[in-house]
């Protein structure tokens, strides 16, 4: 009997310990920092100018002629890629998602574009959408990065491209008739001669608003034969337009083959490419099929599930303004992209918007961020691969590019080495080459310029993934001069305030905080590390720095 009470109270005992760790568990997890895409951090990089992480698959398809300077494969992979999530890069830069360039099988020889021979080391002239480039790596490689990305809580995102395949050369031929247009040229002066058209000469566009059925294209059949996956890739196209019973043109097998690798790999997001230049119909029924590939993904793997967000989506709409609003015009028709298929676009305004003051850029992005645009959201960025005007070119300002890019509401765009000062001027480049240079990895191993710059971008990086209050919350003007704001999110029962001061004196210096937080409340700095309490409104915090992250310590 006694024995038996025992057993019964250690049952007890060990039922209300379980118990007991089970609610504190989902209280630790109730309490956990969200991750929120409108206030995202987000990376990204050119997959072959990042790191190089496998020689051995440095050149593929005979692709060794030479090419304009920063116009040809230089090495960087996935394995690049991986290497540097390993190593803990993104993490202390407070990424949370990496964007990279197309990854998917690119045309095997190369054009003379009149700025020097070019390969398709960008990713954006397809050849095969269902196979990866082997410059770029494998599916397997492809695999353990989005393992090991959401290990580390970092999503991934992929850029997609319908608009058009990669250019026509002696080894690449054209796409059939009637799956592509060769020409004319786009005039961009109203929507039909902006869509239906192409880009550049020698640069076949999709005919994405085509209604006629169309046959695989010969060559890739010819292709996937020798590969040995013909009859296993027409199974599954077979099985998709029977599920949704779209009829076989150009943009429903693309959309098949972009979706494929939600459903098998499990990213986040898609950019996609070109955006303005397709029906904008056609991004609405790729977002469906996004959706759907997600779900299915989870419903596939569901310890792997990260949380409840649903797949992101951002636009690459050429010229696009956050002042536009919600439309874009093209002249003779306006459109609204977040009503077809979107939950972000890329925001072209917001490199000038950086000439300005604090207070103005700030109440501007907040204003309209929570006003009109609530609920969808805008991506910033300060530099990219292919924005000739660049903010800071000569790379003079970093420490100001990070502070205005990584505090500003809206979601924020790293591109590779705007926390490094990578050189965005290359001697010897034409054009956007240029912008392309490779990872300045040795200066960050040994400049102590270059260190300084980075430090100060990990520790705003850190902050805004720390706070989704910083890039998705509400902008409260505290202080003109010198510059005191809140930020405060909420989302349920989560909410996240903190208090940002710039232009603020060297040394010791009374940082009034406003109703952000309470009396007595202990604060930390975390960008010098000094904490301090608030009393009578105010926080003095003494460093060696002008600038304050302000951030509960409860």
């Amino acid at each position: 009997m006694i024995r038996k009470t025992i057993l019964s109270l250690s049952v007890l005992l060990a039922t209300t310990l379980v118990f007991a760790q089970a609610k504190k568990n989902a209280v630790a997890k109730t309490e956990k920092t969200p991750f929120v895409w409108e206030g995202a951090n987000l990376y990204f990089l050119m997959t072959d100018r990042f790191n190089n992480g496998d020689k051995s698959n440095d050149v593929n398809y005979n692709r060794t002629k030479t090419a304009g300077k920063l116009r040809g494969f230089e090495g960087g992979d996935l394995k690049g890629i991986i290497q540097k999530i390993d190593e803990g890069y993104f993490t202390k830069l407070g990424i949370n998602v990496i964007w990279f360039t197309p990854i998917v099988e690119q045309i095997h020889d190369g054009v003379d574009e009149g700025t020097g021979f070019s390969y398709g080391f960008h990713g954006y002239w397809t050849r095969d959408w269902t196979a990866l480039d082997p410059n770029f790596g494998t599916k397997k490689d492809l695999a353990e990065l989005v393992k090991k990305a959401h290990a580390k809580g970092i999503r991934i995102m992929l850029d997609g491209v319908i608009n058009h395949t990669g250019p026509v050369t002696p080894v690449d031929t054209v796409w059939p008739e009637d799956w592509v247009r060769t020409g004319p040229n786009c005039k961009y002066s109203n929507f039909e001669n902006t869509t239906a058209c192409t880009l550049v000469s020698n640069l076949p566009d999709v005919k994405t608003e085509s209604k006629v059925a169309v046959a695989l294209p010969p060559f890739l059949v010819e292709k996937w034969k020798a590969e040995g996956r013909y009859e296993k890739e027409v199974a599954s196209l077979d099985a998709f337009f029977k599920r949704t019973g779209y009829p076989r043109t150009p943009k429903y097998y693309i959309i098949k083959w972009l979706t494929d690798y939600i459903t098998e790999f499990g990213i986040d997001g898609y950019r996609a490419d070109t955006v303005k230049h397709t029906d904008e119909s056609v991004w609405a029924d790729f977002k469906t099929q996004c959706d759907y590939a997600f779900a299915q993904w989870k419903k596939n793997n569901p310890t792997k599930v990260l949380d409840n967000n649903p797949f992101y989506t951002i636009a690459e709409v050429y010229n696009y303004n956050i002042s536009n609003g919600k439309l874009f015009d093209f002249g003779d028709k306006k459109v609204d992209y977040y009503a077809n298929g979107f939950t972000a676009m890329i925001n072209f305004e917001f490199k000038s918007d950086a000439q300005k003051d604090y207070s103005t850029l700030f109440s501007k992005y907040s204003g309209l961020l929570n006003g009109q645009l609530k609920g969808n959201s805008v991506l910033n960025y300060l530099s990219s691969h292919d924005d000739g005007g660049p903010f800071d070119a000569k790379r003079t300002k970093s420490i100001e590019s990070g502070t205005k890019l990584l505090l500003t509401p809206g979601i924020s765009q790293m591109y590779y080495g705007d926390e490094s000062a990578r050189s965005l001027v290359v001697e010897g480049t034409v054009g956007d080459a240029t912008l392309r240079s490779n990872m300045n990895w040795e200066a960050i191993k040994t400049n102590p310029e270059t260190q300084k710059v980075l430090l100060h971008w990990q520790k705003l990086g850190q902050f805004r993934k720390n706070h989704p209050s910083v890039g998705a919350g509400v902008n409260i003007e505290i202080s003109t001069k010198p510059y005191v704001c809140s930020r405060t999110f909420t989302k349920g029962k989560y909410k996240d305030t903190v208090v940002i001061g710039l232009d603020l004196a060297k040394g010791k210096k009374e940082i009034p905080v406003g109703s952000a937080f309470k009396e007595g409340a202990k604060i930390r700095d975390a960008y010098s590390r000094k904490t301090a309490t608030v009393l009578n409104g105010k926080v003095t915090v003494d460093s060696e720095f002008d600038i304050v992250l302000l951030e509960s310590m409860k």
